[in-house]
């Protein structure tokens, strides 16, 4: 199979599963990262959190205050943080 045929097949796959003819073949949830306590961990201030992350300092408030949660990229950044703390320093590193 090509690597056209396999994009073709995936496209009509995702189209199926948009339509509800199907369902996903697998779904990634995370937990809901607790920012503040992962920020404490880490003894870093929410606006060098911010900085590391790529994100604003509101941001980085509303998730630690649960008016809003981390959604994609996000989520999954700081769901490895919590289990590898080095990477938070790599990140803020660069």
């Amino acid at each position: 199979m090509t690597f056209f045929d396999e994009l073709k097949q995936s496209l009509e796959e995702a189209i199926d599963i948009k339509k509800g003819v199907k369902g996903p073949a697998r779904v990634t949830r995370y937990e809901v990262a607790d920012v503040k306590k992962i920020r404490e961990q880490l003894n870093v201030s929410q606006s060098e959190m911010a900085k590391a992350l790529g994100t604003s300092l509101d941001t980085i408030k509303s998730w630690e205050s649960r008016r809003r949660n981390p959604t994609g990229l996000a989520a999954k950044v700081l769901a490895v943080i919590q289990t590898n703390p080095a990477f938070f320093h790599e990140l803020a590193a660069r």
